[in-house]
């Protein structure tokens, strides 16, 4: 639960909590003391998402903090959001209460921003979306000076662009990335920075090539890149896929090459059992592999995944679930050590953390 009016005296306690739990669980795989990585106090979310509340001519933004049945918490600022999205909420309100074609039917809004100072908001409608919604919309753009896009039942309408433009700096070099509206992005900006510099800099000295699976928009593989000759990078989503072409193409990186691929079926390639041909375009031959790198769903790794990453020399594994995790260390720390681990605080006030490891063949 992402609280609402959290306490920023407080965090450097909560974080100080986290470590120890963390620390607790990784300790039967007698790994280095954890890196640690601190989030900004406030305004650390890029993402923020509220329901809608008509009430009495007034329209809300909504939070269900109580669950299920309690009465909702209206905001007018959110202080864990970007001081982007705070400053677009009253301006977006005003303009909801003022319009009823804005506001009929309007029962959630989802912001997107960026630390490059980019805003994207989606609003969502039980309604169709006609003409005279888009002529408003338009001018809301304008006024606002963000992208709008409209959603509703099997329709979404695209003013201008459905992405939002994030910069982050690793290494000494500036990374440009295009976000996808819908798809994933991490939600916490300068957290994300981190997470891709400590990655950098634990492959630094790999060598070969990199097998990334789980790639998204290639967050983490165009820094990544840099320190390998060649990489294959996989990803089941096509427009992620696609986002991650766009972002290696306008960062000029030109030894990656992408296909849209689950887990099992990169194993099945790897291990020779079938041909693909969303593969048709690599020569698996090309590749040394020396690196896995995995950022896996929560549910972490499969079996036969893990069989897979098991033969490579280096695996670079980040987790948002700390718990499945550990338990795929107990298959791979039987082949290989922990040579760094790090806690991120991707989600302060809360018990969700980010955390990785890298682990080398015994």
């Amino acid at each position: 639960m992402i609280a609402i009016n959290p306490d920023p005296t407080r965090y450097a306690e909560q974080l100080a909590e986290k470590e120890a739990r963390f620390t607790a669980l990784m300790a039967p795989f007698q790994p280095p003391a954890a890196e640690v990585f601190a989030s900004p106090p406030l305004h650390f979310r890029q993402r923020a998402e509220f329901k809608i509340w008509h009430q009495d001519e007034r329209s809300h933004f909504a939070v269900f903090a109580g669950g299920r049945g309690e009465a909702p918490d209206f905001v007018e600022q959110f202080p864990v959001a970007s001081t982007l999205i705070n400053a677009a909420m009253p301006l977006l309100q005003q303009a909801i209460e003022s319009d009823p074609v804005l506001r009929r039917k309007l029962f959630q809004v989802e912001f997107l921003s960026t630390l490059d100072g980019d805003l994207l908001i989606t609003l969502v409608y039980h309604k169709k979306l006609d003409g005279e919604w888009l002529q408003k919309a338009a001018a809301l753009e304008k006024t606002l000076g963000a992208a709008i896009i409209g959603r509703s039942r099997k329709q979404k309408e695209v003013l201008s662009r459905d992405y939002v433009t994030e910069r982050f700096e690793v290494g000494g070099r500036t990374f440009v990335y295009r976000q996808l509206e819908g798809c994933f992005s991490q939600p916490n900006g300068r957290v994300c920075e981190q997470m891709l510099n400590w990655a950098s800099a634990a492959a630094t000295d790999s060598g070969g090539s990199l097998l990334e699976l789980y790639c998204g928009n290639g967050n983490f593989t165009l820094p990544l890149s840099a320190h390998f000759d060649r990489v294959l990078a996989t990803e089941i989503s096509k427009p992620l896929t696609r986002a991650a072409e766009h972002n290696c193409e306008v960062n000029d990186i030109n030894n990656i090459a992408f296909a849209r691929m689950s887990a099992e079926e990169v194993s099945e390639a790897i291990a020779g059992v079938r041909p693909f041909r969303r593969l048709e375009h690599v020569n698996l031959s090309d590749y040394d592999f020396s690196t896995v790198f995995v950022d896996p769903p929560r549910a972490g790794l499969d079996q036969k995944t893990l069989a897979m990453v098991q033969g490579f020399d280096n695996i670079l594994y980040v987790s948002c679930n700390p718990h499945t995790l550990a338990e795929n260390l107990k298959t791979l720390g039987k082949s290989h050590r922990i040579e760094r681990l790090a806690l991120f605080d991707q989600f302060p006030y809360t018990d969700h953390l980010e955390c990785g490891v890298y682990l080398r063949r015994r």
